[in-house]
């Protein structure tokens, strides 16, 4: 097995900790996708990424099983569905997510979208709170929430997410909102982290500052998602990708650099959490 690389990590407002990279395991599916999953986790991948909507938890729990990594090292992230949004739907979706998984604890469990039509997100929360402080789930947060949702979660529960997943990258920079969330100690999570279906790993800016550090674009990339200061998941069924996005930790993009590619800002690539609907 290969060693793991060290990752650095970012301290959650409930003191656990995220490593600034993990893997994405949107499309994982079937027995290829088991196998990949396992060596990723053997090559040093230790946040794992998946969604009850993704239908392949059960995929990601054999992987693990299979990896030969202890349990304890490793971190599962899950988010509940729109379907199951509501206090005792969200509960029942934790029990059917570890049974799944077939683990007695998730890592970090997220609300996937806030759907404000259906206005459940509140008591939904209420739901993953419990779950916490019941042992079910270590840390819980959120995913594609606005700052207003973020403040309305806190005004009525008291409770502030300790991780909101967004979709992330140097087309869609979303600095206001990570200043909301340094603002309230909440990790940033970027989904979509190299702006997929667009042109940000050929952008001329991306380009040059992959070429002056020898490394490729979506090293370079992720890096930049590193020095922001957020935790980047980016999905790869390939083995040579999966690596060299691990190898981002022996090179620093400058300040001119980071600027330059934070000043790329096109537009959003993924649903708006405004009318985003996902069941």
């Amino acid at each position: 097995m290969t060693p793991a690389p060290q990752i650095p990590q970012l301290e959650l407002n409930d003191g656990h900790h995220l490593p600034v990279l993990g893997l994405g395991t949107y499309a994982v599916q079937g027995e290829d996708g088991v196998a990949a999953l396992s060596q990723a986790i053997q090559d040093g991948y230790r946040l794992l990424d998946t969604a009850a909507s993704y239908g392949n938890e059960r995929e990601v729990g054999a992987a693990v099983a299979a990896s030969g990594v202890p349990r304890d090292e490793l971190l599962l992230t899950s988010k509940v569905r729109g379907q199951d949004q509501g206090y005792d739907a969200a509960r029942r979706a934790a029990e059917r997510t570890l049974r799944d998984l077939g683990v007695d604890r998730l890592d970090l469990y997220l609300i996937h979208w806030p759907l404000p039509r259906l206005d459940l997100y509140v008591e939904t929360w209420r739901a993953l709170v419990d779950l916490r402080d019941e042992g079910l789930v270590r840390s819980v947060g959120v995913s594609n929430f606005t700052a207003e949702h973020l403040d309305r979660l806190v005004a009525e529960t008291g409770v502030v997410p300790a991780v909101n997943q967004i979709e992330l990258h140097p087309y869609f920079t979303q600095a206001e909102l990570r200043a909301v969330h340094a603002a309230r100690a909440v990790v940033t999570e970027s989904w979509s982290p190299l702006g997929r279906k667009s042109t940000v790993l050929t952008d001329p800016a991306v380009v040059e500052a992959a070429e002056n550090h020898g490394v490729s674009p979506a090293q370079a990339v992720l890096r930049w998602h590193v020095q922001l200061g957020v935790v980047a998941i980016p999905k790869s069924a390939n083995r040579d990708r999966w690596r060299a996005n691990l190898d981002i930790f022996g090179f620093e993009l400058s300040a001119e650099e980071m600027e330059r590619l934070s000043s790329l800002e096109q537009v959003r690539l993924g649903g708006d959490p405004l009318t985003h609907e996902e069941f």
